[in-house]
């Protein structure tokens, strides 16, 4: 990949004031040159439009106007993405300068690259076998992905929290994609936000037929197993 490659960087906003200017701030730092920064923000009722429009200069596009929650204020941001690469970040977040390293080795345009995140000082899940890519997801924060999967489909909006979990299933079973795992820990990744600390019951629901679909029996029957112990074990 050359320098001249784009990677837009989308952050998805909700009453966010007190912290959305140190996310953006280490946005600004990273050494690598050629980022856009895509802000779409829910209609907040704090000062976080006022943060946004005091940094209107350095941002490709913001808007602030009410939605049906993080998924799909994120589809809608990606309509404004002009780069080859896509990276989603929460305002609660901080990028760590080895975001630009992991920049600067993208070579594949049908890899979705992803690293590690921090996690309360800790490294956060690195690199995952399909299993439990199957069970837990690749943390969000962790993933930078080739634009061209987002013309193929959308974050699903029916799954309030889990949707980007659900997303990634579907790319692991499409065969023009595979995941690339990259040893960075690109960002600081802030564990009390809803999806740490909610469930979603829809996704809940469907994860079993979710990972018979897109990971295949013998994952699937890996999984039912240990359900059925955790269920066992819990009594």
């Amino acid at each position: 990949m050359g320098n001249s490659e784009l990677i837009s960087v989308i952050l998805v906003t909700y009453n966010a004031e007190g912290f959305l200017q140190r996310c953006l701030d280490s946005i600004y730092s990273q050494h690598y040159p050629h980022i856009e920064i895509i802000v779409m923000d829910g209609g907040s009722t704090d000062g976080t439009a006022a943060v946004l429009s005091s940094n209107a200069g350095k941002l490709a596009f913001w808007k602030s106007e009410k939605d049906g929650g993080i998924y799909e204020a994120m589809n809608k941001a990606l309509d404004h993405a002009r780069g080859k690469w896509i990276y989603f970040i929460g305002a609660d977040d901080i990028l760590t300068p080895a975001f630009s390293q992991m920049l600067a080795g993208l070579t594949d345009p049908y890899a979705i690259y992803y690293g590690s995140v921090l996690k309360a000082g800790q490294k956060y899940l690195g690199e995952m076998a399909p299993y439990k890519q199957a069970k837990t997801g690749i943390n969000h924060q962790a993933i930078i992905y080739p634009a061209g999967v987002f013309s193929l489909r959308r974050y699903d909006t029916r799954y309030r929290i889990s949707a980007d979990h659900v997303f990634n299933m579907q790319c692991h079973s499409d065969s023009r994609y595979h995941f690339v795992f990259r040893d960075f820990d690109i960002a600081l990744f802030n564990d009390t936000g809803i999806s740490s600390t909610q469930k979603d019951l829809v996704f809940e629901k469907e994860k079993a037929r979710l990972i018979l679909k897109h990971f295949g029996p013998v994952i699937y029957v890996r999984f039912l197993f240990k359900k059925l112990k955790e269920r066992i074990f819990s009594h």
